[in-house]
């Protein structure tokens, strides 16, 4: 039998259609965890519900742990895109409203995959390096942010009150989708407006942009209300 070799503009429409199928794989995923946690949804269910075959799927996944790193390097692509955007657009006076209001809207919303990433950590430390990365990302860019309003680099003092500032908002939110302990929820405006007040508390923000961003948290809450929705 005369096989016949691809042309470079084959190859490139099979490349094109195979990224395709990749991505609807992802964003179905990420679509059934809108309502399912990961353990629940199948290989078998997801690909039916991307309009694929479980072949298609394991043409590019070996497995689901292979298609959830998959989804681990999109959502850290998104939040840095997200975070760029946010440092280059928000005022001194609301960054960090604007900051934490976004970064639990996104959390929560997506809390059935995230709780999913907190699971695999404690099974696979190295799982969580790259996700760590990101925190710290944060951090230098809300330090290289103050240091330049400041016009000065930070004492040892201010950069570990920012960095613990950063590190103790990730940790209430990573343990509020995973043990939900209460009594505030991520649904809350109350805990958006709570953790903004002690952001600023522990960093000590206030004290580098002015007083002009004081009482700024009060725009993340709504009484006893949901989250403010944009």
């Amino acid at each position: 039998m005369d096989h016949k070799t691809p042309t470079a503009a084959e190859r490139r429409i099979r490349q094109k259609r195979g990224q395709l199928t990749y991505d609807a794989l992802i964003q179905t995923c990420f679509t059934l965890l809108e309502t399912k946690e990961f353990d629940e949804i199948s290989i078998a269910e997801l690909a039916r519900k991307a309009g694929y075959s479980v072949g298609a799927f394991y043409a590019r996944f070996q497995s689901k742990d292979e298609l959830f790193d998959a989804m681990v390097a999109q959502h850290l692509q998104n939040r840095r895109k997200v975070r760029r955007q946010q440092f280059a657009n928000a005022k001194d006076a609301t960054l960090i409203t604007d900051l934490l209001e976004e970064t639990v809207r996104y959390y929560w919303g997506r809390r059935h995959f995230w709780r999913a990433a907190l699971i695999r950590s404690m099974r696979d430390p190295d799982f969580w390096t790259p996700i760590r990365k990101l925190s710290h990302e944060f951090a230098d860019s809300l330090i290289e942010r103050v240091g330049a309003r400041r016009g000065r680099a930070l004492s040892a003092q201010e950069d570990t009150n920012l960095r613990f500032a950063v590190q103790m908002t990730f940790g209430t939110i990573n343990n509020t989708i995973l043990n939900r302990p209460g009594p505030f929820f991520m649904d809350q405006a109350l805990f958006v407006g709570n953790l903004v007040r002690a952001f600023r508390l522990i960093s000590g923000y206030d004290e580098f942009v002015g007083p002009s961003s004081r009482g700024q948290g009060r725009k993340a809450r709504r009484g006893n209300g949901e989250i403010a929705k944009r």
